[in-house]
């Protein structure tokens, strides 16, 4: 693994666990959110000496791989000029409501990774670590060779990105499967078979759409090799972009 330092923008669940993911694997995180360093201090102290917190911008900079967890709604925030060249992870996933839609997304016209990438025009995005739960990413993880790794699925337009993702990956402890362009990646978005239900395995009956999505983020990880991966993606069919209940 050639990458010494991962740069994270975005600390809510995905970006935390990714990073505690990292910090165990023995690389260096730097650490970024909207309020600034100084509200990381105490997720810093809990990573321990492999972490630091910065702007997104200096996350950016330091990040020979960039992982820019934040809501979709808030790509346009992200420091373009500092991910120019760089390999960006892209975790986002579309959820519309009453107060927000994107038409080209509801259309299919695009997919979310496809407006990222439109964004960050000079950067090299690929979709992945968008379609399991924090829980199930800190649980899951094995060591290569394991009988039971599991495989996360990515997507991107450049392949010496995604074998960089690939590397990435192996070292937090996962498998993957390369399920083409980020034209592709709506096969493993939300409301495909692909999204976060094959880690947690069948939820108990009966529960409502609340009750399902807070049992998904609890519920113990359920070990998924490459070929059951590579499998749901060939029986997903494209519906309804977002996250949709």
């Amino acid at each position: 693994m050639s990458t010494p330092t991962l740069g994270v923008i975005g600390t809510g669940m995905v970006g935390r666990e990714v990073a505690r993911r990292a910090v165990d694997a023995g690389l260096d995180v730097v650490l970024s959110n909207s309020r600034g360093p100084g509200s990381l201090a105490g997720l810093v102290a809990e990573l321990g000496t492999r972490a630091t917190a910065a702007t997104a911008a200096e996350a950016a900079g330091a990040g020979s791989l960039v992982v820019a967890s934040v809501p979709l709604a808030a790509r346009g925030q992200l420091p373009r000029a500092e991910l120019s060249g760089k390999t960006v992870i892209d975790p986002m996933n579309y959820a519309p409501h009453s107060g927000f839609a994107i038409p080209e997304l509801d259309s299919d016209e695009l997919t979310s990774s496809e407006l990222v990438q439109r964004h960050l025009a000079n950067a090299r995005v690929v979709k992945a670590l968008h379609n399991i739960g924090p829980k199930q990413l800190t649980e899951l993880f094995r060591p290569a060779g394991a009988p039971d790794r599991t495989a996360l699925p990515l997507s991107g337009d450049d392949p010496d990105a995604k074998k960089e993702v690939a590397d990435l990956l192996d070292v937090l402890g996962f498998d993957t499967v390369d399920l083409g362009t980020l034209a592709d990646s709506w096969r493993s978005e939300p409301n495909t078979p692909l999204y976060a239900a094959p880690y947690v395995g069948r939820p108990p009956s009966g529960l409502t759409a609340g009750e399902y999505v807070a049992w998904v983020q609890q519920a113990p990880g359920v070990p998924v090799p490459a070929a059951r991966i590579a499998e749901l993606s060939a029986a997903a069919v494209r519906g309804p972009a977002g996250f949709r209940m």
